[in-house]
């Protein structure tokens, strides 16, 4: 008999994963982008490899779509417990913690290695490292890419052409400075909301990364895309914390290595799938205007004000850190 259990347990310890504390658990993933989005293909690559890697143990349910709410509401959930995961433009934490606003400063990001740096390396740690006050974990950061302006009134070459155009944003005053700046008229929605809103003309256009533009066919409604880069858009993965005490140190060891090394992937399918969407996009017949170097000088020094006040509000350190890493400066 002890010969037989001695098998058994070094069996178990060649496996790797029975020998750990894995409980069976069901996870809710949510997200409000369409599925076929690079952020939502995340999602099903973290589902597979962390459901493997325990062994079958701890399975994901991915929502995508928007099914269970929009942004705002799914992120009350995860501090609720009623929704375990989800996946958002990291920059709207700026709702929960001031510092995520410096990753939606507009213009300054457009080296993607350099962002890969700084959100595995110091700058994201600081920032996740307050999140669980506000009843989240940061496990990772993922990638949107760069964001583009859409409209439905006409073709944008300049920075006058901004000028009056009800531009849906997200629930983010920062993001709202930055389009009034602009000359935009920036109107708060819910990206549940959006599609209708652009069919029914209740706004002029939007701004997102082209995969996003083609998985939820705003270019149906929608003739001129622009090719402005204003923003780039990490996204970052959440557990709720109610969720997240609950599990095992091994437990919340696999999740946070499976959702780093998903990022590897799903970074990679986001640069990716930025070049063919547009490319799409094109063949599709919408109007894609790439602004001339000059005049996206005028559009960067139109919000270099909205960059120093929110600039102002953030963590000297942290803002230096960054900056320096980018190359910006606000003198």
């Amino acid at each position: 008999m002890k010969a037989i259990l001695g098998l058994l347990t070094a069996a178990l310890l060649a496996t790797g994963v029975q020998a750990q504390d894995y409980n069976s658990r069901m996870i809710k993933f949510a997200a409000t982008g369409q599925a076929g989005t690079p952020p939502v293909l995340g999602m099903q690559i973290f589902a597979d490899k962390l459901a493997e890697r325990s062994g079958g143990k701890l399975n994901t349910k991915v929502f995508a779509n928007g099914v269970l709410g929009g942004d705002v509401q799914v992120l009350s959930s995860l501090q609720g417990g009623v929704v375990e995961m989800m996946v958002w433009n990291a920059g709207n934490m700026i709702t929960q913690e001031q510092d995520f606003g410096i990753l939606d400063l507009p213009f300054i990001y457009q080296d993607v290695t350099v962002m890969d740096g700084l959100l595995d390396g110091e700058v994201g740690k600081k920032l996740t490292d307050q999140l669980p006050e506000h009843g989240v974990v940061g496990l990772a950061f993922w990638e949107q890419g760069f964001r583009l302006l859409t409209n439905n009134k006409h073709e944008i070459n300049k920075l006058e052409d901004i000028s009056g155009l009800k531009i849906r944003v997200q629930q983010n005053q920062l993001l709202v400075d930055m389009w009034a700046a602009l000359g935009a008229n920036p109107t708060p929605l819910a990206v549940t909301e959006l599609y209708t809103a652009l069919e029914t003309g209740a706004v002029d256009g939007q701004e997102t990364t082209a995969p996003f533009i083609l998985g939820s066919k705003y270019h149906e409604v929608q003739k001129y895309v622009s090719v402005t880069r204003h923003n780039y858009n990490p996204q970052i993965v959440l557990i709720g914390k109610p969720f997240w005490d609950k599990l095992t140190e091994d437990e919340q060891k696999l999740i946070i290595e499976v959702a780093r090394e998903t990022a590897i992937e799903q970074r990679q399918i986001s640069r990716d799938a930025q070049v063919s969407a547009l490319q799409s996009i094109r063949d599709a017949g919408n109007t894609v205007t790439e602004i001339d170097p000059a005049e996206l000088q005028r559009m960067k020094d139109a919000v270099r004000p909205v960059i120093a006040k929110y600039a102002a509000t953030f963590d000297p350190e942290l803002t230096q850190t960054v900056f320096d890493a980018v190359g910006f400066k606000l003198d």
